[in-house]
């Protein structure tokens, strides 16, 4: 009795490894630009809100969060530029800015977490309203915002993890340039001098169509 041992023909293999990166880049650039703009977002609205005692009474008081902590909205800018730089590098360079933007959105969400709780930024306005160096914030209340940002970087981290793992399959800025630098060479066709059209696309290719080299 025989057997038979089913191979993978190599180009059903190339074609699921291209299928598997078209997806996960398109995956990849929706998870980090949309996490990029969720972070910013979420950024700018009011992370917490509480009071101040002053002479009048209470003084409301509200922070951003631009204000209670800048580092999720620069994290976010520094995983948007790492998802267009990854396409500009090729291997070992694409896995560490693969690794950046991991790193980033990583960053993002444990900067947002922090960020959630904190209440220094209400203790200094309170300082500020009351006169009172030593004073604090009062009635101290949070809003969700602060997680909406660690969902941003989230999606960050995820499209890290995809350039980690599915990088080396994405297309690269320049393809059509050699590592060193300079253009691929292409065959020299055949010129026919009685076609005119030949000689148009002889010279349009940068070739010359006499067949002579300049001194």
């Amino acid at each position: 009795m025989e057997y038979v041992t089913a191979v993978p023909h190599p180009r059903i293999e190339a074609a699921a490894s291209a299928r598997s990166g078209r997806r996960s880049l398109a995956v990849a650039l929706l998870c980090g630009a949309l996490g990029a703009a969720v972070a910013l977002l979420a950024s700018r609205q009011r992370w917490a809100a509480g009071t101040a005692a002053v002479a009048g009474g209470d003084y409301a008081l509200t922070a951003k969060g631009s204000e209670v902590t800048g580092v999720p909205a620069a994290l976010a800018i520094v995983g948007l530029a790492a998802l267009v730089a990854v396409f500009a590098v090729r291997r070992s360079g694409r896995l560490l800015v693969a690794g950046l933007l991991a790193l980033s959105g990583a960053g993002t969400v444990g900067a947002a977490l922090i960020g959630a709780e904190n209440r220094a930024a209400l203790d200094e306005k309170a300082a500020q309203a009351s006169g009172d160096t030593a004073a604090t914030a009062a009635s101290l209340t949070h809003t969700g915002w602060p997680y909406v940002a660690a969902a941003g970087g989230v999606l960050i981290l995820l499209a890290g993890l995809l350039a980690l793992r599915y990088g080396r399959l994405w297309p690269a800025m320049g393809g059509r340039y050699e590592r060193s630098g300079a253009p691929r060479s292409r065959a020299t066709r055949p010129v026919d001098p009685d076609r005119p059209e030949d000689l148009w696309k002889a010279l349009d290719r940068g070739e010359d169509p006499t067949g002579t080299d300049s001194a």
